[in-house]
């Protein structure tokens, strides 16, 4: 005798629609289990931009930078394997190197405040780390060597703070710029000379053009420290540098080492005619100063108005984490004296046959062949 059908097996459907009843059910009165995530968000917040504690975000900035360096040396025995090994910029045929210069020194330090870009964009304009910090400062105190001839970085720098003082020197111009406005208000705050930062004095009577150090200036106009020093020297900033360093840094009396005597430093670097083992050790000695670049920006005009030529000239922008100052410390700024103004009488203006921007040129500095 046959065995008998079940209901399921005489009517199929019947079977498959309970079946996904049974499933359903179970799917939604099961407890849920997220699967594993690759990602695992950090629980520690130590030294990230939400942070208020300005010494943890400055540290973690540098363990990065560390990094950076390590990585640096890295791509040196990649590409060298020595330093008297690499070209500054490989010419282009095989083998290719996928460098120039500019990737050894990646400004990967982070701005601990706001970073933005003041002045005009294009040329004339420049990264600020921190404008905030010397919105208000009684003693703001700013140098700028090689005034440009728009001089739009300096205007807003005026019209942002309230109390910034600006020391303009540049021995091929006659003041700052005509974004500058010929006011009272102006006049107060910016006062210029026709000289020029070098690696050492020689401002005598019969110099010319008349050549400061650092020191030498700041004890001259009677201060003891620079917010923001602001130098293009036409290829003269790595004597220059080489001084500064020797000035500051050497060991005091009681046998501690000093520090720059500056808080953000941004200078344009013109690498004509440069062996990169020469650029490595000088570049090394601004950091072993301290010095820790937080952007860098190629000068792209030079680039297009000469373009028989490559990226040599680069502004890098720089926060000095040594010593005590506004970018770094939430303590109150070193300096008791007030800023001592020199008016020296003049208005700071531009001359009256201001260059066309379409022939803008960089002259060669001071290693020309």
């Amino acid at each position: 005798m046959p065995f008998p059908l079940t209901v399921f097996q005489r009517h199929p459907r019947y079977a498959l629609a309970l079946a996904a009843v049974v499933l359903t059910a179970f799917w939604y009165l099961s407890p849920y289990e997220a699967a594993p995530s690759l990602y695992h968000p950090p629980l520690d917040t130590t030294g990230l931009p939400r942070d208020p504690d300005l010494r943890n975000r400055i540290a973690r900035s540098e363990r990065i930078y560390q990094r950076t360096i390590e990585q640096r040396q890295e791509l040196i025995k990649k590409w060298g394997p020595t330093p008297t090994d690499i070209v500054m910029f490989p010419p282009d045929h095989e083998p290719w190197p996928a460098y120039t210069v500019w990737d050894f020194f990646p400004p990967t330090f982070t701005c601990p405040h706001e970073l933005e870009r003041v002045g005009n964009l294009g040329d004339g304009g420049k990264w600020t780390c921190g404008l905030s910090r010397i919105e208000e400062k009684q003693d703001c105190v700013i140098y700028v060597f090689g005034v440009d001839w728009d001089s739009s970085w300096e205007a807003e720098m005026l019209s942002r703070t309230r109390h910034c003082q600006i020391y303009g020197y540049d021995y091929s111009a006659n003041g700052f710029g005509s974004f500058v406005p010929r006011t009272a208000a102006a006049r107060a705050r910016t006062h210029f000379e026709k000289a020029t930062l070098g690696p050492s004095d020689s401002h005598g009577p019969e110099d010319s053009p008349k050549m400061w150090t650092l020191r030498s200036l700041m004890r001259e106009n009677g201060h003891s420290h620079i917010d923001i020093l602001k130098v293009d020297v036409e290829g003269w900033e790595f004597e220059v540098m080489r001084s500064m360093v020797r000035d500051f840094i050497s060991p005091t009396e009681d046998g501690t080492f000093g520090a720059l005597p500056f808080g953000q430093l941004q200078m344009e670097f013109h690498v004509w005619h440069r062996r990169f083992d020469d650029f490595l050790s000088w570049f090394q000695l601004l950091e072993e100063a301290g010095l820790r670049p937080f952007m860098a920006e190629v000068n792209l005009v030079y680039a297009n108005y000469n373009r028989q030529s490559g990226v040599e000239l680069i502004n890098y922008f720089f926060l000095n984490t040594k010593g005590d100052n506004v970018f770094i410390s939430d303590g109150k700024s070193t300096i008791a004296q007030e800023v001592l103004a020199k008016d020296d009488g003049r208005i700071p203006g531009a001359e009256a046959d201001e260059p066309d921007i379409r022939f803008i040129r960089h002259g060669p500095g001071p290693d020309a062949a």
